[in-house]
């Protein structure tokens, strides 16, 4: 039987809700499995219209999901006040981010699908991680620094080497050990979630024109090379360093599946600017998929039927891209 996927309901106060309703009155027009989401089911009920109805445990997900959004209901509380993010809420959201990740890890759920969290507000409840996707790691028994974070769209897939550091740090941890085993988790993410054989990967450099032989930066000589290096006597597919200024255009685009960025933005920024409505965040490195939308919690906008649930069908697309081709790679 079809395991169906658990969308954790994020904080409540957030769109999160909201573009999980939408995304289940769109259910018929994308790729999708059946889905449920974990959290509070008061926070859903009567909510834009969708029919929801309360389940007691995963499987019964597959008979409901046709008639109603099914609500594994794991948290009681009152009603979250959309726009208005409370204590209360911040716990339901940890508690239904601990839950789906369990759910996903024994085998219950096919694969997790986090919705959008306010950090600041957990950490108020005790959330002691960067962000979801250590707490999700760490659930699965991955160390931290094991698990990747990569952000994808239809025509760009991007993993930053480093990411919630300052840029001042980032020359200190882009180490040579580091690219190598980035560069490798990316190799085999790409066939076991992607079912590309023989992935092409590009590496930017740190320095403006990927250090201009030495003359605007050293990183790229002493450190980076090195590592492509060993990559290439390992037979990975690997180009670069890259000037990053001329990696993001169309025709670049088309000759690598998937590019590697020293820091975070310079990594997010192309992929936003390309796919800011469709972007998706997966952790690689996992024994789950795990997926997530590509934006925040945009409380500003909650409750007035204004967000876009493109990134949240775009998560649940990919990983049923991603449990397909595990099935396939892992058989």
């Amino acid at each position: 039987m079809t395991k169906p996927f658990v969308i954790s309901c994020g904080d409540p106060a957030g769109v999160g809700p909201e573009i999980i309703c939408k995304t289940w009155l769109e259910r018929n027009s994308f790729a999708s499995r059946p889905f449920f989401v974990a959290g509070n089911f008061a926070d859903f009920h009567g909510l834009y219209n969708t029919p929801v109805v309360k389940i007691s445990e995963p499987a019964e997900a597959n008979l409901a999901f046709d008639g109603a959004l099914p609500v594994l209901h794991i948290y009681d509380g009152e009603i979250t006040r959309l726009g208005e993010p409370t204590l209360d809420g911040a716990q339901c959201a940890l508690h239904a981010l601990e839950i789906a990740s369990g759910l996903a890890r024994s085998g219950d759920a096919g694969a997790v699908i986090t919705a959008p969290v306010s950090k600041s507000q957990l950490y108020k409840v005790g959330f002691r991680y960067p962000g979801q996707t250590e707490f999700v790691s760490e659930r699965c028994g991955i160390a931290r620094e094991n698990a990747v974070m990569m952000l994808a769209g239809p025509s760009l897939r991007v993993i930053p080497m480093t990411t919630h550091i300052p840029l001042k740090d980032v020359s200190g941890q882009l180490t040579h050990a580091l690219i190598v085993a980035r560069a490798k988790s990316a190799a085999k993410a790409m066939t076991r979630n992607f079912g590309i054989e023989n992935p092409r990967i590009a590496i930017a450099g740190i320095n403006p024109h990927a250090g201009e032989s030495g003359n605007l930066g050293d990183e790229e000589k002493l450190v980076m090379q090195p590592a492509i290096d060993e990559l290439l006597a390992l037979g990975l597919d690997v180009k670069g360093p890259l000037p990053a200024d001329t990696m993001f255009h169309a025709e670049a685009r088309s000759q690598y599946d998937i590019a590697l960025c020293p820091y975070h933005d310079q990594a997010l920024i192309p992929l936003k600017t390309l796919h800011f409505f469709d972007g998706v965040n997966m952790t690689l490195g996992l024994p789950i998929v795990r997926t997530s939308p590509d934006h925040g919690t945009a409380f500003d906008i909650a409750g007035k039927d204004i967000a876009d649930p493109r990134s949240m069908i775009a998560a649940i697309e990919m990983a049923v891209t991603a449990v397909s081709n595990r099935e396939k790679y892992d058989n």
